[in-house]
């Protein structure tokens, strides 16, 4: 049997001498979670629980995500009497990252005004958030009409697209605002049109589980390993680039510097190659494979194409063989197809990623919208933005109803009303099987959206599953790709279908 590689020994005169910390434990993923307590307790710190006493004399340093999580677990009363330091897990990021114990005032948490919302009228018990905290999104900010405008897009438009995958590796309030309710804008063309007045939103609780993203400490590895995704996904060699894909956030998540690939010898996704790559990298600050693809013609024109959403390997290929190096000569291509000429048209829109806020935002406008067409009608945003992640490459949306028929016909009214508040803006995919009863039942647009206010172009998928078939999508379509993989593989080995 494989033995457990042993644990590194413990420095008792390490950077946390003296430190005895409890951990709160909401807001953060527990995979993370053990491995601060593991570097904590082998540079010289403690853990203890917090009933260590009943005043909690043992603990000197309270750990947690924000002043939700603490309150959460410990109370106004326990932080009230508590005399030592609560922190967040910033501070032992950055103290893991530099090498040395920080100051920790910096990271000190807040919990007062938290506790203070708390207990304002109407906040009710369960710790939501002052309504009256509010942050309004108008139009009217010059910030918001930045952007690029473009036609709209009345062809319905089917073909190759790309994989659902990120090219990127790098995700309870309500819109007051109805959706019969306009303001007029001005583009940056010039033109006047109608778009959603504003969005009036609730900063504060949302009823998410809370998110904690800390920095990527080993950034200058998983850019190039994203950078070969990119490349290897373009050339259709899928096995390469999905391993590469399931690496990444396995390093994004360590909380120290890697500075030998031996550091990384027994985790998961990472095998002896890309352990070599590693050594290269932090050797050398460079892997001599990118630089080999990026001074190649053709893996740099390729994987240019590929990034147009609607061009696949296959046509990337076809482009570069007929003599195409740029997307300056896409342009001239009377072969593409609506959809990919529309993918070439907001090539560096689609490319940007979205702001979390924003696509919470979205959301709960397409929630406002449809339960206007259809009361009980259940609209989830899936993806990255599902799985916590702070921003998002697109919008993948998952629609249906619990009676198990009003779903039938929907998307065809709802993608309609999109289009009228000057939403939704350029089509790619339209198909609808609900009616006809093939696909299973379901239905699907792909297209280009736009934030209330601004003409940069987003992706959005809209997705409508009859009720008994609700849940694998959801599945499916909140991912990762790592995820999605292994439950295919599964169901093929069992004889599962779908």
């Amino acid at each position: 049997p494989k033995r457990k590689p042993a644990e590194p020994p413990r420095d008792a005169e390490g950077i946390f001498r003296g430190v005895s910390a409890f951990f709160v434990p909401h807001g953060v993923q527990s995979r993370r979670l053990e491995v601060w307590k593991q570097k904590l307790v082998q540079m010289g710190g403690r853990l203890e629980k917090k009933d260590a006493d009943a005043k909690g004399a043992r603990i000197n340093h309270v750990l947690a995500a924000d002043a939700k999580a603490l309150l959460r677990e410990l109370g106004a009363d326990w932080l009230h009497r508590f005399p030592g330091s609560v922190v967040s897990f910033d501070w032992l990021e950055e103290c893991l990252k530099s090498g040395e114990r920080l100051p920790e005032h910096k990271f000190t948490i807040n919990y007062e005004e938290e506790f203070k919302l708390k207990k304002a009228p109407g906040a009710g018990g369960t710790g939501a958030s002052n309504p009256a905290k509010r942050s309004k999104m108008s139009s009217e900010d010059p910030e918001n009409r930045k952007g690029t405008s473009g036609q709209d897009g009345k062809e319905v438009a089917t073909g190759e697209h790309r994989d659902k995958t990120s090219t990127h590796v790098h995700d309870g309030s309500g819109v007051e605002k109805g959706p019969g309710q306009f303001a007029h804008s001005q583009t940056s063309s010039g033109d006047t049109k109608d778009t959603v007045g504003s969005l009036d939103i609730e900063e504060a609780s949302s009823g998410e589980p809370t998110t904690y993203a800390p920095p990527d400490l080993n950034r200058n590895i998983t850019e190039i390993f994203g950078k070969l995704i990119n490349i290897y996904r373009a050339m259709g060699d899928d096995r390469r680039s999905f391993s590469y894909y399931k690496a990444i956030p396995v390093i994004e998540k360590l909380p120290f510097k890697i500075e030998s690939g031996d550091q990384v010898k027994n985790l998961p996704a990472i095998g002896k190659s890309l352990r070599d790559h590693i050594n290269e990298i932090v050797t050398t600050g460079k892997l001599s494979k990118l630089e080999h693809f990026e001074n190649d013609e053709k893996v740099r024109a390729v994987s240019l194409f590929g990034e147009v959403w609607g061009v696949g390997p296959a046509t990337a290929l076809k482009l570069y063989d007929k003599g195409h190096r740029t997307l300056d000569d896409l342009q001239k291509d009377d072969s593409l197809t609506y959809a990919q000429r529309t993918g070439l048209k907001f090539f560096d829109d689609i490319r940007q990623r979205i702001p979390r806020h924003e696509v919470s935002e979205m959301e709960k406008l397409l929630q406002e919208v449809g339960k206007d067409i259809l009361p009980g009608v259940t609209i989830v945003c899936g993806g990255s933005y599902r799985r916590g992640k702070s921003s998002c490459g697109d919008m993948d949306i998952v629609i249906t109803h619990d009676d198990g028929k009003s779903h039938v016909g929907f998307l065809p009214k709802f993608v309609q009303r999109l289009k009228d508040i000057n939403f939704l803006r350029e089509d790619l995919i339209f198909s609808i099987n609900s009616i006809e009863g093939t696909d299973s039942g379901v239905d699907t647009y792909f297209g280009l959206c736009t934030y209330p206010g601004r003409e940069l172009r987003h992706r959005i998928d809209l997705k409508v599953y009859p009720r008994n078939r609700y849940a694998s999508g959801l599945l499916a379509w909140t991912g990762n790709d790592v995820l999605n993989r292994r439950i295919e593989n599964t169901s093929r080995i069992q004889r599962l279908r779908a």
